[in-house]
């Protein structure tokens, strides 16, 4: 078990220049002490754990992605027992400290490392630690609180070979500069959740941001919400491939608020790079036919409604992650789990989210089938009058195709569908298929023409 000493010689604040420039130091300010953050009266609960949150940045809303982490994190200490020194567990990003807390209280984590860079928050986050043992039965420290950089700690710890079962980088933004050191930081095998907030990345409204963070020139698209899970993933497989490593996504995670991408990655070690699952995604402007592209089919890029014809209404997005986006097997331990610690199910009062939903629909979109993107059927059938039946209209071979193809979702709550408020149309449903030749018969056959529907 590692110990922080008091004065850490790589933690040290950076050296001041033995010869700076006296016009530097002339322009030199005092900046001013940002408050500390102290425990107030605002206690919160997560699935039985109380904790204050103080003055700092918090949201009930982001509980799922929490609900989440402890699920993986005790699974991992199931599975491995996170070898010799136990589970060990590294919150690069802590805030006021409950991501901490829950992976000691409820995770099994045998180690917590909190660390935020404000140090106006040591009061709140040792206030909520303290809740729990400091140390174990066996005099052995169970949590520690610094203050430093993430990226500096997330260095440090490969510097010095002390590499954790799971690290989890709360980010901001779309700042990936925590993708590579993240996966430096994680023991092989072991877990690492990393996250962006950057919905106009996603949305496809600041390109060359998105490209320069994750190296992916992100274009509109309808599914934007899927988009950034992959934008995340892709940037995280190129990270991992540049240092030697490999990774494999277990589940991905979309939530409205912000909005928040959250993905689950376990590393690996591998030299031979399978890049057969990232590519590039195309999508029509016209029809709504989305259809993913390897590296050597660049050339080929283009439409069935426009007969393979090079076409501006064809926008492509990537290089990003195109193979599936949960994997179904760690999702149904990860069920298992949830219902036998009674999360699966809501219980009508509020405390925690309903898990069997999200988990069971994070299942079925697991198949590696179904191709990128959805459609929303309530938003193609808007103007179909009364009386319409629309399986009328497929041949009887369409329909018997459409009956063993077709996966109807609903959206709220989901991975990838967007979760809102409740509106009079807010149970929307999404349309996957395997093979794109139904959902593209129904947008492009001439009875869309004739009702006026239009495939946006």
């Amino acid at each position: 078990m590692f110990a922080l000493s008091s004065v850490h010689p790589i933690l040290l604040p950076h050296p001041l220049n033995p010869n700076p420039s006296p016009r530097r130091i002339r322009r030199t300010r005092t900046r001013t002490r940002r408050r500390t953050l102290t425990p107030t009266s605002s206690r919160e609960a997560e699935r039985g754990v109380e904790f204050e949150t103080g003055d700092s940045f918090f949201r009930r809303e982001s509980a799922v992605g929490r609900d989440l982490g402890v699920l993986s994190a005790s699974l991992l200490r199931r599975c491995c027992g996170g070898g010799g020194g136990g589970l060990r567990v590294l919150d690069a990003m802590c805030g006021c400290g409950v991501r901490a807390l829950r992976y000691l209280a409820q995770g099994g984590a045998d180690f917590v490392w909190a660390n935020d860079a404000f140090e106006g928050s040591r009061p709140l986050v040792l206030a909520n630690l303290a809740r729990e043992p400091r140390f174990s039965t066996l005099g052995e420290r169970r949590w520690v609180v610094t203050h430093f950089g993430a990226n500096r700690v997330l260095a440090d710890c490969y510097l010095r070979r002390e590499f954790f079962d799971l690290v989890d980088v709360d980010s901001f933004g779309s700042d990936s500069s925590f993708l590579r050191s993240g996966i430096a930081a994680v023991k092989i095998g072991g877990l690492l959740y990393v996250t962006s907030t950057c919905g106009r990345s996603s949305g496809g409204h600041r390109p060359r941001c998105s490209l320069a963070s994750y190296g992916a020139y992100v274009r509109p698209v309808p599914y934007s919400n899927e988009i950034g899970l992959r934008m995340l993933l892709g940037g995280a497989l190129r990270e991992a491939a540049a240092v030697g490593f490999q990774i494999t996504p277990l589940f991905s995670y979309y939530s409205y608020h912000a909005p928040v991408f959250r993905v689950m990655l376990q590393v690996s070690r591998g030299k031979d790079h399978d890049f057969s699952h990232y590519g590039f995604i195309s999508y029509c402007k016209l029809c709504g036919h989305s259809q993913t592209y390897s590296w050597d089919e660049l050339g080929q890029i283009s439409c069935p409604c426009r007969n393979g014809e090079v076409s501006s209404s064809v926008v492509v997005s990537g290089p990003l992650w195109t193979g599936p986006l949960h994997d179904a097997a760690y999702l149904s331990d990860m069920l298992r789990l949830a219902t036998e610690w009674g999360w699966a199910y809501t219980d009508g009062k509020g405390n925690g989210v309903d898990l069997e939903k999200l988990l069971n629909l994070m299942i079925e979109e697991s198949d590696p089938l179904l191709p990128s993107g959805y459609i929303k059927l309530d938003e193609v059938c808007l103007n179909v009058p009364m009386g319409i039946n629309l399986t009328s209209l497929l041949s009887p071979i369409d329909r018997l195709q459409a009956e063993r193809e077709l996966i109807l979702l609903p959206s709220p709550p989901s991975s990838t569908a967007y979760e809102g408020k409740a509106t009079p149309r807010a149970d929307h449903i999404l349309l996957r298929t395997q093979s794109r030749r139904i959902a593209r018969w129904l947008l492009a056959s001439s009875w869309l023409t004739q009702f006026g529907i239009k495939g946006e």
